[in-house]
């Protein structure tokens, strides 16, 4: 749960990123802080804090690096502060006399916040897309597109049935050349029986020359054929 150190940081980030995102970058003099970017009587409600003392409290803790939200220069007054803010009843206007050390925001904590501060306002949605009219052009085409796919689904059973009577009906080729029945299960290059191609030109079965039927050899190699 945020407590008062988280406020202030989470507010000076705020303040500076609005002012000019590279200036989370830029370290600058620690009076600044709480005399014109977080001043007490402009922030008291948004930091919640109850009281000046309790404000400067939250100060003198960021200001002593407290959580590694920030960084002073130099090292002996943020150590001086540091100490004293772990003190069982600190000096907590200790801060005001080093007005001008440098103060160093931590840019991961910075962008961190940032961060939660886009999630929680999320960009509104678009409006919804008025609904069309029966009489738009738009609407009628989009019956249009609805029919005509309502009729193919309707065609497409009566295509396949085709098909299949074709399938069913077509007869079992036979090899030209040696008149054996074809495989008629699987792709036929070549005649099982005779080697020969189911079409085309009649081949040699060694050189694949062209021959012709009744040929005993080859006239291209002088081989027997085999073709009685």
């Amino acid at each position: 749960m945020a407590d008062d150190l988280d406020r202030l940081f989470e507010r000076l980030v705020s303040v500076l990123a609005d002012d000019a995102p590279g200036r989370l970058a830029v370290p600058f003099p620690a009076a600044e802080v709480y005399e014109r970017l977080v001043p007490y009587r402009s922030n008291r409600s948004t930091l919640k804090v109850a009281t000046h003392q309790d404000y400067e409290m939250a100060v003198l803790r960021l200001l002593a690096g407290e959580r590694g939200y920030a960084s002073l220069e130099p090292a002996e007054v943020r150590e001086a502060l540091e100490r004293e803010a772990a003190e069982k009843n600190p000096d907590t206007a200790l801060f005001r006399q080093f007005p001008d050390a440098l103060l160093s925001l931590n840019r991961l904590a910075a962008e961190r916040f940032l961060r939660r501060d886009r999630a929680y306002a999320p960009p509104p949605p678009p409006p919804p897309s008025p609904p069309l009219s029966p009489e738009s052009p738009e609407a009628a085409a989009g019956e249009d597109e609805d029919n005509d796919a309502q009729a193919g689904r309707e065609r497409a059973p009566l295509a396949g049935a085709a098909f299949e009577l074709a399938e069913q009906s077509e007869s079992p080729r036979q090899c030209p050349y040696c008149g054996e029945t074809l495989p008629g299960s699987r792709k036929v290059n070549f005649c099982p029986q005779c080697g020969q191609p189911p079409s085309g030109d009649l081949r040699c079965p060694v050189c694949g020359g062209e021959v012709d039927v009744g040929w005993r050899y080859c006239v291209s190699c002088g081989r027997a054929t085999g073709f009685e």
